[in-house]
């Protein structure tokens, strides 16, 4: 009898994490701080609480232009577990921003009709009259207002995490290629839901006003001398 009824599968490669922060950059820190327990997950989230922090930003505006952010270190150990606790909760809202709840403070008016699928398909949002962006047309039905302008200071790569939202989810055509970007496909395909892109609006309400909150309450950018 050729072959072998009974071959085992070959066995998958294990997934194996491995830390981007070194044992020389760990230990830098930990010298600053003798005595003091401190991980290298605990020295990420201080790298991604200090790149939050507006002073951090603006003292080193140039160098991040132009060159890697160089990541100072504080002068007290509670200073540097305010950035790391507060990275810590950055990160995990940033990462399951999908997860995030509903922002509650807005009224939503659905129009007339039932809400079928497709009356939550986007085309374009737009902004209200004279760019109020308090309104938000999310398509000819629907209509956000009482949006909190203070949401809009969440700024990613240099424009607010909202108008990301607004900008990316729609329809539209790759002039070069022809492609049709479509997020009501993505909405009803991958995520099964049609409501997709309205939710995820509201939801990067809650993150933007979070995430602000947090940031404001990071302690000022006192460090030491290398």
């Amino acid at each position: 009898m050729q072959g072998n009824f009974f071959e085992q599968t070959p066995p998958q490669p294990r997934l194996v994490r491995r830390e981007a922060i070194t044992d020389e950059g760990l230990k830098h820190f930990q010298d600053a701080y003798p005595g003091q327990p401190i991980t290298k997950e605990d020295l990420f989230y201080y790298v991604y609480g200090l790149l939050h922090s507006p002073e951090y930003r603006e003292r080193y505006a140039d160098t991040l232009r132009k060159e890697l952010p160089r990541i100072p270190r504080v002068k007290t150990y509670e200073a540097f577990k305010a950035f790391s606790d507060a990275g810590r909760r950055l990160g995990g809202m940033h990462v399951n921003f999908d997860s995030q709840p509903i922002y509650e403070g807005v009224k939503v008016d659905y129009g007339k009709g039932p809400l079928t699928p497709e009356a939550f398909r986007v085309e374009k949002m737009k902004y209200g009259k004279g760019k109020d962006k308090s309104v938000l047309h999310y398509n000819d039905r629907i209509t956000v207002t009482g949006i909190p302008l203070e949401a809009y200071d969440y700024v990613v790569n240099g424009k607010p995490a909202l108008d990301w939202v607004v900008e990316r989810q729609c329809v539209k055509t790759d002039k070069a290629s022809g492609i049709v970007n479509d997020a009501n496909d993505w909405a009803v395909e991958t995520m099964d839901n049609p409501r997709y892109p309205l939710e995820l609006l509201l939801r990067v309400i809650t993150i933007s006003l979070e995430t602000m909150k947090i940031v404001n309450e990071l302690p000022a950018l006192d460090i030491l001398a290398d």
